[in-house]
C-alpha cells in the first residue's frame, strides 16, 4: 500500500491519543470567540474537562442557524490579520454562512485533499481537471489545492460549459477529472449526441461529489466512461472537500480522524446510534485555527460502517451519503428519502439519466408523481413494451418505498437540467 502521509496508518490507539490531545486543543481555540467560550462555560466544560473523548458529548452541538447568527465573523478566533481566505454560502435558504481560513489552515487542508487523491492512484503525472465551481463555494479551491500539492497538471475548468470542458480533456490528455455525479451523465451525453465514444476520452479517474446518488449511479458513470469513480466527501463548515474519501476498495469512506472527530446521533434525540445504524453525521474540526467549529450537526445521514477495510487504513468508514435529514418527504404518512427511488429506478437499463419526483396534493390528499427519462432506442412506438416498463418501476418503487407513485416515462433530455446540482424533487403541495 503505497500512503501520501504516515497518519494514513497510524493504529487505532495512536488516532485515538491525536484525537483527544487535539479535541482539548481545539476547544481552548474556540474560547477565544465570545460565542464557544459562553457555550462551553454554560456546560461546565474547562481546560481541565475533557478526560476521554466520550467527553465530547457534553459539548453542545453547533447548527446551522448558530452559524448564521454569528455572520460574518463572530466565530473568528485568531486576530482578523491572520485570516488569509474566506469561504461563504449562498445564503439563499437564509442568512449566509461564512468560515475563514489561517496559512496554517489552508495547507492542512490542501495535504488532506492530496492524501485523498493520493490514496486513489492520483500521481504527479496525471492532468487533474476541475469541473468543479471556483469562487466562493469551497469545492473548486479546496480539491484544486489538493491537486497541486501533489504535483500534478491542474487544470481549474470550473463548471459548466460542456463542449469546452470536453475539449480541454481532450487537448491536454486529462486523466482525472472532479466532477457532479448528474454533470457526468450530461457530459457522456452530449458526447454520444455528437456520436463520440465517452469511452475514448484519456481519463482514468473521477472524483465525484457534492450531491447524493447511488452506487446504481455509479455504476452508470464507470461503464460510460470506462473509468474508477470514487466518493468523496466535504462540507464547508469542516473546511470542504478532503474530510472523507474511498481507498481504492470502493467500500466506504475513510474520514481523516486526526482531523477531524466524526459522531453518528439519532436525528431526533441527539443521542449516538451504533455503528451500522443510520443517523445524523456530526463533525468536529480538530486542526482549524481560524474558525475551529464543535459538535456541528451537518443534517447529512449515513452510517459507520463496521470492521476494518482491506486496505489497511483503520481511520473509520463512513457509507456514502444517503440523503439529508431536510430532504425527507412524507408521502401518505411514509417517510421517504429521494435517494430511495434513485437505487431503483437506475437498476433499470431502459432508464436514462434523469428523474423527477414530483409531490402534489389533488384536493383529496398527497400523491407522487416519479417523471422518469426513458433512452432514445427504448423510446419506441412499442407501447406494451413501455406501459410493462411503467408497471416494473411503479411495483418495485411500492417494494422500497411502501407507496405506489404514479411514474411517467418521458424521452431522453425532456426534464429540466442544469451544470449545477441536480434537482430531484419538487413538492408543489403548499401551491394547494
Amino acid at each position: 500500500m503505497e500512503i501520501f502521509d504516515p497518519a494514513e496508518v497510524w493504529p487505532r490507539e495512536r488516532i485515538a491519543a491525536i484525537q483527544l490531545s487535539r479535541l482539548k486543543s481545539v476547544t481552548a481555540q474556540a474560547r477565544k470567540c465570545d460565542f464557544y467560550r459562553e457555550r462551553l462555560d454554560e456546560a461546565g466544560i474547562g481546560p481541565d474537562s475533557l478526560r476521554s473523548l466520550d467527553d465530547i458529548r457534553r459539548i453542545p452541538f453547533t447548527t446551522k442557524q448558530d452559524l448564521r447568527s454569528q455572520y460574518p465573523t463572530g466565530l473568528l478566533c485568531v486576530p482578523p490579520a491572520q485570516i488569509v481566505r474566506m469561504h461563504c454560502s449562498s445564503g439563499t435558504t437564509g442568512s449566509p454562512t461564512a468560515i475563514c481560513h489561517t496559512r496554517n489552515d489552508i495547507n492542512t487542508w490542501a495535504d488532506l485533499m492530496a492524501r485523498c487523491l493520493y490514496m486513489v492512484g492520483v500521481r504527479q503525472e496525471d492532468v487533474f481537471q476541475n469541473m468543479s465551481g471556483y469562487g466562493l463555494f469551497t469545492g473548486g479551491l479546496g480539491i484544486h489545492y489538493g491537486a497541486e500539492r501533489l504535483g500534478c497538471m491542474t487544470i481549474p475548468a470550473g463548471a459548466g460549459n460542456t463542449r469546452r470542458q470536453i475539449k480541454l480533456v481532450k487537448d491536454f490528455r486529462t486523466t482525472v477529472v472532479h466532477i457532479l455525479p448528474s454533470y457526468a451523465l450530461i457530459v457522456g451525453e452530449q458526447l454520444r449526441a455528437a456520436g463520440q465514444d465517452p469511452r475514448s476520452l484519456p481519463l482514468r479517474i473521477a472524483v465525484v461529489g457534492a450531491e447524493p446518488y447511488s452506487d446504481e449511479f455509479r455504476r452508470r458513470i464507470e461503464d460510460l466512461f470506462a473509468v474508477k469513480v470514487y466518493n468523496s466527501y466535504g462540507l464547508s463548515e469542516m473546511n470542504g472537500p478532503g474530510v472523507g474519501f474511498e481507498c481504492d476498495r470502493q467500500n466506504g469512506l475513510h474520514i481523516w480522524e486526526d482531523a477531524y472527530l466524526a459522531e453518528i446521533v439519532d436525528p431526533e434525540s441527539g443521542a449516538p446510534v451504533p455503528d451500522g445504524e443510520v443517523g445524523e453525521l456530526v463533525m468536529t474540526s480538530l486542526c482549524r485555527e481560524g474558525m475551529p467549529i464543535l459538535r456541528y450537526r451537518t443534517r447529512d445521514l449515513t452510517r459507520f460502517l463496521p470492521g476494518d477495510c482491506p486496505c489497511g487504513r483503520v481511520h473509520r468508514r463512513m457509507d456514502r451519503i444517503l440523503g439529508r435529514a431536510d430532504d425527507m418527504f412524507i408521502i401518505k404518512g411514509v417517510n421517504v428519502y429521494p435517494m430511495q427511488i434513485e437505487e431503483v429506478i437506475m437498476t433499470f437499463p431502459e432508464v436514462g439519466q434523469n428523474y423527477l419526483i414530483l409531490l402534489e396534493n389533488d384536493g383529496i390528499g398527497d400523491r407522487m408523481r416519479v417523471q422518469v427519462e426513458v433512452r432514445d432506442e427504448y423510446f419506441v412506438e412499442d407501447m406494451r413494451m413501455l406501459h410493462n416498463l411503467q408497471k416494473n418501476i411503479a411495483r418495485r418503487l411500492r417494494a422500497e418505498i411502501l407507496v405506489t407513485p404514479q411514474v411517467e416515462l418521458v424521452e431522453s433530455n425532456s426534464l429540466p437540467c442544469g451544470e449545477g446540482k441536480a434537482v430531484r424533487v419538487k413538492d408543489l403541495r403548499a401551491d394547494k
